[in-house]
């Protein structure tokens, strides 16, 4: 990796022995390695590791969970909001283990569109769920960065399953609850 940064650096007419440029390569890959580490995480294992029984069968939202990503159109990051919502009966999900699933699928090359679809599928068997509901809003530098140039656009994707996609007031409490609905 270190070789190929070497190699774009003077692709796009750097030195890569100038002194801020040396190191360069090494941050990178360190970089890289962190960034996409979710290809070295299981979402079944994270998962698995935090179902509780408990006497419970209403909605249960975990919202506004960061997420950093990679574009795999441009490896560009997209960043912003994750908001999740299931209803199971008497079993509950470890709420940190919910940000957790969110960074499993966020750190490695992604689309919005699939990222959300991941976590949501990943949600529904362990726990029986009723229904999930997961919803993701980010920013793309991808569009604001190169191309378009659009500063304020953002992207927002839902996956709905069980009764979150056949039951109409269960979606909609759920959009409501994290602010999309008015």
């Amino acid at each position: 990796m270190e070789d190929s940064v070497r190699k774009i650096l003077l692709e796009i007419g750097e030195d890569p022995n100038r002194e801020g440029l040396r190191d360069t390569p090494v941050r990178v890959r360190k970089s890289m390695e962190y960034i996409m580490q979710g290809y070295k995480m299981d979402p079944e294992e994270i998962i698995n590791k935090a179902i509780f029984h408990e006497e419970c069968n209403h909605m249960i939202i975990v919202r506004d969970i960061e997420l950093y990503s990679m574009c795999e159109h441009h490896m560009l990051p997209f960043f912003g909001k994750c908001h999740i919502g299931y209803i199971a009966e008497n079993k509950i999900y470890g709420v940190s283990k919910l940000a957790r699933l969110v960074d499993c699928f966020a750190r490695r090359l992604q689309v919005q569109e699939r990222l959300t679809q991941q976590i949501a599928s990943c949600l529904m068997k362990p726990i029986n769920a009723e229904g999930v509901g997961v919803v993701i809003e980010a920013h793309h530098l991808c569009m604001m960065m190169r191309g378009v140039t659009k500063q304020n656009s953002k992207m927002l994707t839902s996956a709905m399953l069980g009764t979150f996609r056949s039951e109409i007031a269960t979606r909609n409490e759920f959009l409501k609850l994290i602010g999309l609905e008015r």
